[in-house]
């Protein structure tokens, strides 16, 4: 097994990757003009943000079903949990502006709410807030995790709970008296850290910030993967049994690879948000979890560079299609998945590998 963080060639790939989101994106659409060829608009700019924060979720999805082995259904929760809790320092930002006038959120002066719930306590402030985002989704997935793998719930089965859980959130944050803004969430987002939100600098901005982070998210997930402890992942994954007769608890290694995933996918949700301007109970849908082991497997997993490729492909399609065929997309998106399945169980990294008489694994 090749245990170097990232060959020469691989190396060279992420700094390029690097230097073109951090250089290429902002000179593209706030440099040259926008009657040039070479113009990026600020739709496409929003487009590639998206899915940058969709790719850091299927490479999370990754390291859990792809080096692991056990494969989520509730990865839209965590991810959703991270958009509201961004969504909550977005809304406290409005202040005044909004409809109502009031220092209280919209949804609350609409519904009577005379203060703001204990939850939302340290919602004005950007550090305390962000460490909930990463701290909440990692402590809910840390104690459904040590139940889950101490009772030695696999398979088809850990999948199931996980999108109930996912399930029973979704009903929650409907509800107008939890504080999350029920069914239409939140809205309207003025500011961030006292910047306006809705300008093609900070458009730009967020993009080029989700982009270095999922480089830096992927240079980690490689290092682990290479490690001794990646090594282990990977024997679970394969032999479980084996593994716990040789000393090691797989319970440990699973819960600690399963936390630090759904805290990728939180950090992923809080980039979202800000870039499309709203959060609401809909990213904790079903289909949402369901769509995010879609791109890893279209993309390949087990690859990491798989499913970054798999949510570009997959979420650039869907843009295309939805605009130009949008009753054929969930036809495209099933077919897809179904042939994937069939015939290219290793995604279309492993086709290219293929097709270049390498294996997926030696590409870095």
């Amino acid at each position: 097994m090749n245990t170097r963080l990232l060959s020469p060639q691989g190396w060279t790939a992420v700094l390029a990757a690097l230097l073109a989101v951090v250089v290429g994106m902002p000179v593209l659409n706030l440099m040259v003009p926008p009657d040039s060829a070479l113009h990026l608009s600020d739709a496409m700019v929003s487009l590639i943000g998206k899915i940058l924060c969709y790719a850091i979720a299927a490479l999370a999805m990754d390291l859990i079903w792809g080096y692991t082995g056990i494969l989520s259904l509730g990865h839209g929760l965590f991810f959703a949990l991270g958009g509201y809790g961004m969504g909550m320092y977005l809304m406290r930002q409005i202040g005044t502006d909004g409809q109502y006038k009031s220092e209280l959120p919209d949804f609350m002066v609409f519904l009577n709410w005379k203060e703001l719930p204990w939850h939302w306590a340290w919602s004005d402030s950007f550090i305390l807030q962000m460490i909930l985002v990463v701290a909440v989704p990692g402590l809910l997935a840390f104690v459904f995790g040590w139940f889950a793998f101490r009772s030695r719930i696999k398979g088809v089965y850990f999948s199931i709970i996980t999108q109930a859980l996912t399930y029973a959130a979704m009903l929650l944050f409907f509800r107008n008296e939890t504080g999350f803004g029920g069914n239409n969430g939140f809205t309207d987002f003025k500011r961030i850290l006292g910047v306006p939100i809705a300008t093609g600098e900070m458009r730009v901005f967020l993009a080029v910030l989700t982009a270095v982070v999922l480089i830096g998210f992927f240079v980690m997930a490689r290092a682990i993967v290479t490690s001794r402890y990646g090594r282990v992942l990977q024997a679970i994954r394969d032999a479980e049994s084996r593994v716990m007769f040789t000393g090691y608890d797989p319970v440990a290694y699973k819960l600690s690879i399963w936390t630090l995933s759904a805290v990728m996918c939180a950090i992923a949700g809080a980039l979202y948000v800000p870039q499309v301007g709203i959060i609401n109970p809909s990213e904790m849908t079903p289909a949402a979890s369901i769509e995010i082991a879609i791109w890893a497997a279209v993309g390949g997993r087990g690859t990491l560079i798989g499913p970054i490729v798999g949510a570009f492909f997959v979420n650039g399609a869907k843009s295309w299609f939805t605009q130009t065929f949008p009753e054929y997309w969930l036809y495209f998106l099933g077919a897809l998945f179904i042939a994937v399945t069939l015939f290219l169980p290793q995604g279309l990294v492993g086709l290219v590998a293929k097709l270049r008489g390498r294996k997926p694994e030696e590409r870095t």
